[in-house]
């Protein structure tokens, strides 16, 4: 940041921590930010796309900012009973999938049996360059008979440790081999009948070390600008849970307030 930028930077941080604006409290609008501070609206939103980084602020709303209340939180309720499994049968089984009926009883609820799909431990990683661009890949899926973009990711192979699956993936899927990779969450796509976790990673850098080695898997390779990201979301054009789950952090802790059609 430039000179005019870090003193605007710094007067808000000493805005917030001398508590000119309390936990919860919303900071001023752009335009009013960028006339009393004296800075340009691209600038001021560099600033605070940083403070947001740092936690110092969070978004909250399109183009509206506020300061985090961190005395707020959320405690599990008590009143909510597990269901109880009585057993469990194999229907179909293979190298790729496994369809499983369990025998389970709601609270108050009849004990009936429960179709669940057993699906592969996977890992998938967003990697960032130093331009604001995520590396992803052009495919076509079958399933859905469509086309759309894909963040490199696979399967966690047997008695491998997910970062390692998310970096052997990222290199032979695109022949990019990512600098670091942090991991950032694990989810289940499906909750209800599917049992699938996926591991997000996201990293900044990587080097080209060659061609992709998968051929299965990689298709048209490229670094996408994390400013189009909305717009390909906006018209489906992203594919998959573990791609639109990474790429939403990203854009988050980057403090991106636009919704998603705006930048269609």
């Amino acid at each position: 940041m430039g000179p005019k930028s870090e003193r605007v930077y710094l007067t808000i941080r000493e805005w917030i921590a001398a508590g000119k604006y309390s936990p919860g409290s919303k900071l001023p609008s752009e335009r009013t930010l960028s006339e009393g501070l004296e800075i340009g609206r691209t600038a001021l939103r560099q600033v605070l796309a940083k403070l947001v980084a740092e936690g110092v602020v969070e978004v909250h709303g399109r183009s509206s900012y506020r300061v985090p209340d961190r005395s707020v939180t959320t405690e599990a309720p008590t009143d909510v009973e597990p269901w109880k499994i009585h057993g469990e049968r194999t229907v179909y089984d293979n190298r790729w999938v496994k369809l499983n009926l369990v025998d389970v009883e709601p609270p108050g609820v009849k004990r009936f049996e429960h179709h669940v799909v057993k699906l592969h431990h996977v890992a998938i990683a967003a990697v960032i360059d130093d331009q604001d661009r995520v590396l992803m890949m052009w495919r076509y899926r079958f399933v859905p008979d469509s086309f759309g973009w894909e963040l490199p990711g696979g399967i966690v192979d047997p008695g491998e440790e997910p970062l390692q699956a998310a970096l052997r993936e990222v290199e032979e899927e695109t022949g990019w081999r990512p600098d670091a990779l942090e991991h950032v969450v694990t989810y289940q796509p499906m909750v209800g009948m599917v049992d699938s976790p996926h591991e997000i990673f996201v990293g900044h850098g990587a080097k080209l070390v060659g061609e992709p080695t998968d051929l299965e898997e990689a298709g048209h390779i490229a670094w996408v600008p994390l400013s189009d990201v909305p717009g390909l979301m906006a018209r489906g054009e992203l594919m998959g849970s573990g791609t639109l789950v990474a790429l939403l952090h990203v854009l988050a802790s980057r403090g991106a307030g636009a919704s998603p059609t705006s930048a269609a």
